[in-house]
């Protein structure tokens, strides 16, 4: 019964189409594509770092207590 109170809804404007991206010189694009094959080897260098997975380390931790003598 709410539709017959409520006021109808104006139809929403039209949807403008995008403007044309600009269009990018061979120097632009020779420097972003350097930008990007920098930023994948900084990349590819910290993922030699990681030694774990995403579950973590898998594998019992060594917890031993000591005794009085040390052993």
């Amino acid at each position: 019964m709410g539709s017959l109170f409520s006021p109808k809804m104006p139809p929403p404007p039209p949807v403008q189409p995008l403007p044309e991206p600009p269009e990018l010189s061979d120097e632009d694009k020779a420097r972003i594509a350097e930008d990007e094959r920098k930023r994948e080897m900084k990349r590819k260098g910290r993922r030699s770092t990681i030694l774990t997975g995403p579950l973590g380390v898998e594998e019992e931790a060594a917890i031993e207590k000591k005794t009085l003598l040390g052993e």
